[in-house]
């Protein structure tokens, strides 16, 4: 089958670039765990930019939920421009890149490693700066990405985090659930979200709501309309929607809500609810056990990897999307698929 852009393309191959990465480095996963566990951080913080940021979150949330450790993620400019004198020995680092090439995100790992911390890069390019500069570095395996739009090395990115997760906690279930996703991801490209380019082929203008560990995705998939389809998108958790974002809300205004499964799902749902009431165009996006949704998300074979497969079936749509609304998915305009920034 000819694919009409490199992103459909390359999304499509997530779950077979999945399966590579599961795979290998199992060794050097289960060898870190031990050692996060014989020698527990003082602190966590997570090193990333633009879409890695995005895997970063839901990185940190699974440390947080699973593990009990408190993350943060770094504002890279203390380093880089401020020269803040951070206390870094006993912590631990943790960068996220598709390429491993922008300043600011080598950087910081740098100065964690001279300062006594545990870096760890989780990284597509192998030899790239980054990797060469972490006491741990992660290839994800994604294979070359072409397409400006970050898609497979994203989907990677979240496995990778989960991978981190998993053995840090030393939890066999989650492993083995993780050993599952090519095959979910498999499925999930395969779903229906034509409902979706009803509502945002015409747009100009989208809420993305998550909340909990759906959130991430909601930031991931309000970044990938925006560069693809030149939507103005924004993210919010479903708990602070009901602040400033609210006034927004007009009649036929569109809404894309991920309610994944988990304790944040009942309270998507009633929030879904009541902005259809209000006249909002609500694209709710949840299990086929939600009778009142218009988007089927699939699952994972727990709740928790859930948003690794929602997002693949996110990416299927948003690059037909781009297409249908006469732009080019791969070649975002005014960006380029290396960032630097210092």
């Amino acid at each position: 089958m000819t694919l009409p852009s490199l992103m459909l393309k390359e999304a499509y191959s997530a779950g077979a670039h999945v399966a590579s990465q599961l795979g290998q480095d199992r060794d050097r996963y289960a060898e870190l765990g031990r050692q996060l566990r014989g020698a527990p951080p003082a602190s966590v913080v997570t090193v990333a930019r633009g879409s890695s940021d995005h895997a970063a979150g839901y990185c940190a949330y699974l440390i947080m939920a699973r593990l009990g450790h408190i993350v943060a993620s770094l504002p890279m400019s203390l380093i880089t421009l401020n020269d803040a004198p951070l206390m870094v020995r006993n912590a631990l680092a943790i960068a996220i890149s598709q390429s491993g090439q922008s300043p600011d995100v080598v950087a910081p790992i740098r100065y964690f490693r001279e300062g006594g911390a545990t870096t760890v890069a989780l990284v597509n390019d192998a030899s790239s700066p980054l990797a060469t500069s972490a006491e741990w570095s992660m290839p994800l395996h994604a294979g070359p990405e072409l397409s400006v739009a970050a898609t497979k090395s994203f989907i990677a990115s979240m496995v990778a985090g989960a991978l981190l997760t998993g053995h840090w906690q030393n939890e066999p279930g989650f492993l083995a659930a993780l050993d599952t996703l090519p095959e979910a991801l498999a499925m999930a490209s395969q779903c229906d979200w034509s409902a979706a380019l009803e509502v945002l082929t015409p747009a100009t203008n989208i809420m993305v709501v998550g909340r909990g560990i759906s959130f991430p995705m909601a930031l991931e998939a309000a970044l990938k309309l925006k560069e693809t389809s030149a939507i103005q998108a924004e993210a919010f958790s479903g708990a602070e929607i009901k602040h400033g974002p609210m006034a927004l809300i007009n009649d036929g205004y569109p809404l894309l809500i991920f309610a994944t499964r988990g304790p944040t799902q009942a309270g998507l749902l009633k929030l879904a609810e009541e902005m259809r009431g209000r006249g909002a165009k609500v694209l709710l996006a949840a299990p086929d056990n939600v009778a009142e949704r218009n988007l089927t998300l699939p699952i994972a074979a727990m709740p928790d990897l859930d948003p690794i497969v929602a997002i693949q079936a996110f990416y299927v749509m948003a690059a037909q999307l781009s297409l249908a609304r006469g732009m080019d998915p791969d070649r975002p305009r005014h960006l380029n698929k290396v960032t630097i920034t210092s």
